[in-house]
């Protein structure tokens, strides 16, 4: 029979495909994940099919992880009965959009402290498509990115949506007429980098038009779109939301523009997980945050 630290070792090493990588995660060596899953192997059949870089679970491996998720589901829930959750330690390694950061991550860190006390957070800011990587490579734990992604053994919790437009300083374009793509492009733009969904959105709206394609300058850091667009540089194509203290101040204007841009919509995004885990709650408390955040506008 199966102990709970094989099924483990078999879980890491179906949700990385690699003998390596679960060897690191579990904190033991690869022969030893290699002896622990053969003995799986002459118990129950073989589980992997063994390829040149990686492993794929066979459809009998398929089956084992399925009773492996709901053991390790148990185990878990049984030690969060049976201890305080404030005993919990250990690290959240979360990727995080810098937008969110600029609308309501302090609010989930100040939750993770009241549910997590014993739990110390990680946070690499980033664009969605390295993040997505990221997870790929379990470099990080949890992600807050644009979503959904769908990936196997990936699970993605709904956050939130958000309007684009076109926002510059007052002096840039004068005016409440609305303005056409031709009259926006005489000037430049600004938004979040290149292999991102906003950009190629603007992209593919300029082709479709035909039009002479804008200048169009891009940066990872939204601080920085924001500063020149401030500064008259440019016509920012970003999220209202992450400039409302300038907007009530007059320094940027959400521009009467007839081209209508699509919604970033966010989602948590993580490895699925027994439901007890604090990366499955993390994005529980994530999702309750980005909620009553939208609620509250």
């Amino acid at each position: 029979m199966a102990d709970f630290r094989s099924l483990e070792v078999f879980y890491w090493v179906a949700k990385l495909s690699s003998f390596r990588r679960a060897s690191e995660k579990v904190n033991t060596t690869q022969p030893a994940v290699s002896q622990r899953i053969a003995a799986l192997e002459h118990e129950y059949g073989t589980l992997f099919e063994r390829r040149s870089r990686d492993v794929a679970l066979t459809e009998r491996g398929r089956l084992l992880l399925g009773f492996a998720e709901r053991f390790l589901a148990l185990q878990t829930e049984m030690s969060a009965a049976l201890h305080e959750t404030g005993r919990t330690r250990g690290t959240l390694r979360l990727g995080v959009s810098e937008t969110i950061v600029h609308l309501w991550l302090s609010r989930f860190i100040e939750r993770m402290r009241a549910a997590h006390p014993g739990i110390g957070v990680d946070i690499t800011v980033d664009i969605s498509p390295n993040m997505q990587a990221a997870l790929v490579a379990d470099e990080i734990d949890l992600a807050f990115l644009v979503g959904p992604i769908t990936l196997p053994s990936f699970a993605n919790r709904a956050l939130f949506s958000t309007p684009v437009a076109w926002i510059a300083a007052p002096g840039l374009l004068p005016g409440d007429e609305p303005l056409s793509l031709g009259a926006l492009l005489h000037h430049p733009l600004i938004t979040y980098p290149r292999n991102t969904s906003p950009y190629v959105e603007l992209r593919d709206l300029v082709l479709q038009e035909n039009l002479l394609p804008s200048q169009i300058h891009t940066s990872a850091s939204l601080a920085t779109i924001v500063k020149m667009g401030v500064e008259g540089l440019g016509i920012c194509v970003i999220p209202p939301a992450v400039v409302e203290a300038e907007l009530r101040a007059g320094t940027l204007r959400v521009l009467p523009a007839e081209p209508t841009l699509s919604d970033l919509t966010f989602t948590a995004m993580h490895t699925k997980r027994p439901a007890h885990h604090f990366v499955a709650d993390a994005a529980r408390l994530a999702q309750e945050v980005a909620e009553t955040w939208a609620a509250g506008r």
